[in-house]
């Protein structure tokens, strides 16, 4: 741990704690690895001066009141894993009509996003550091959310650790089970195999269509993000999912 972070998570104790342990203190397979990186000067800063308007803190009683949070009723969508926050800042700019709560574990991703929608003023952003299936389960109402966004999960390409992958079935009905009449889950991968079974589950789960019937054509209003580029320049396929809740 960096004396940058030690000071942060004495400032704001809830960051230091990204998931909640089973009764017995053990761990549930988990989608992510913790990985550390030098906070910058102004991500620091941030958390130092914005924390309170930009943050959601984790907390199993409570469930999240939306029209509270973001002061109005517009919809919400949830991003989880939202990376360095590229994507997450510009379409929260470009639709400023819909609020975004963005849940990512990695602290440098969660206070870049946090810094940059600061210094844009961004009204419609809010951010989590904690695991998103935990906030789902404890902190999300059913029939609450218009829609969620999954935009390249970690692959987890070797077989044994095909068990950690995000996409499985439970997650994707949990998924389903917060969502409103007429919500959507937009899911996004440029790992194949991956993309096959994004398809395949999300395809299996009651409740949810693909309108589409197999992969979806690219949303225009999804920016292309540096991870998506260098995709890209070693010939990766993008395989985009896109399925809607519908009684």
């Amino acid at each position: 741990m960096t004396e940058e972070e030690k000071r942060i998570f004495e400032l704001h104790p809830s960051l230091a704690r990204v998931e909640r342990r089973q009764d017995d203190g053990r761990r549930e397979i988990k989608s992510f690895v913790l990985r550390g990186q030098k906070l910058k000067d102004y991500q620091i800063s941030a958390l130092e001066n914005h924390f309170d308007e930009y943050a959601v803190v984790y907390d199993e009683n409570v469930k999240l009141d939306f029209a509270s949070l973001f002061g109005n009723g517009n919809p919400v969508v949830i991003e989880i894993g939202f990376g360095m926050g590229e994507s997450t800042l510009r379409i929260a700019r470009e639709h400023p009509e819909v609020n975004y709560l963005g849940i990512e574990v990695f602290l440098f991703g969660f206070s870049k996003l946090l810094a940059n929608a600061a210094k844009e003023d961004l009204k419609n952003i809010k951010v989590m550091r904690f695991d998103a299936v935990q906030v789902l389960q404890d902190m999300v109402l059913d029939g609450s959310v218009d829609g969620f966004h999954v935009f390249f999960p970690d692959p987890w390409p070797k077989k044994r650790h095909h068990k950690k992958r995000l996409i499985q079935k439970p997650f994707a009905e949990l998924l389903a089970s917060k969502l409103k009449e007429g919500g959507y889950i937009y899911c996004v991968t440029d790992w194949e195999e991956y993309a096959d079974q994004m398809l395949s589950v999300l395809g299996s789960v009651d409740g949810l269509v693909n309108p589409y019937g197999g992969f979806a054509p690219p949303v225009p209003w999804r920016p292309e993000t540096g991870f998506e580029r260098k995709g890209l320049e070693q010939d990766f396929t993008i395989n985009e999912v896109w399925v809607e809740k519908r009684g």
